[in-house]
């Protein structure tokens, strides 16, 4: 037995007679946010914006030609795409589509100029991106190592409150990447570097549905 097994065997002998502690009582608030589409998505692009994320407003009938707006504004001649993103969202780029492949390497990734995905949801009171490596995400990977991000986010579902409302709707068993505003850190003066752990650039499309949907 080694020092370890020995410190928890003490703990367990100490505490074998204790009584089971009480279930905890939640009645705390969930969210101080008013429930509707707009109010979260508004207080959501607050957020991602105090971030520096770039946020963008559309339609779905208008979400190909805003995504090739926002590539050729970033000089994008490439653009990697996880599996399951919708054809329809990139037929207006003109950029090389480079689909995501389980052998790419590290190396490889950095040579793409931009990566497109969705998300598992959002969260209005953080201004938090959620990824879940779902058929629109692709692998964790593919969003931390390309300089640009473009996500896109449903306002009509994807939005939620608050973390407490959040976390039920996740799976915990899946990869999780949390994102807000784009990758940053500071130095021991507090001066501001991006792209040091993944995107530079977070271009995140709030999509509403169509006015006549």
């Amino acid at each position: 037995m080694n020092t370890r097994d020995t410190i928890l065997a003490r703990i367990r002998t100490a505490v074998a007679d204790a009584p089971q502690a009480p279930e905890p009582t939640r009645t705390y608030q969930t969210t101080h946010t008013p429930n509707t589409p707009q109010t979260l998505t508004d207080l959501l692009a607050h957020h991602l914006t105090d971030y520096r994320a770039h946020v963008h407003h559309t339609h779905h009938d208008s979400l190909p030609d805003l995504i090739a707006r926002l590539l050729t504004a970033h000089g994008s001649h490439t653009v990697l795409i996880p599996p399951g993103l919708p054809a329809a969202w990139l037929e207006e780029a003109n950029t090389q589509q480079i689909p995501d492949s389980s052998t790419s390497t590290p190396a490889d990734l950095d040579t793409v100029d931009s990566v497109v995905t969705g998300c598992a949801l959002a969260i209005a009171e953080t201004g938090t991106i959620v990824l879940d490596a779902g058929p629109d995400q692709g692998r964790r990977r593919i969003t931390l190592i390309p300089d640009h991000h473009i996500c896109i986010v449903r306002t009509q579902d994807q939005i939620v409150a608050s973390l407490p409302h959040a976390l039920p709707r996740l799976d915990p068993t899946r990869p999780q990447t949390w994102i807000s505003g784009p990758s940053a850190t500071s130095d021991i003066e507090l001066d501001r570097v991006e792209g040091v752990h993944g995107p530079r650039t977070l271009d995140v499309i709030l999509v509403s549905p169509d006015p006549d949907s």
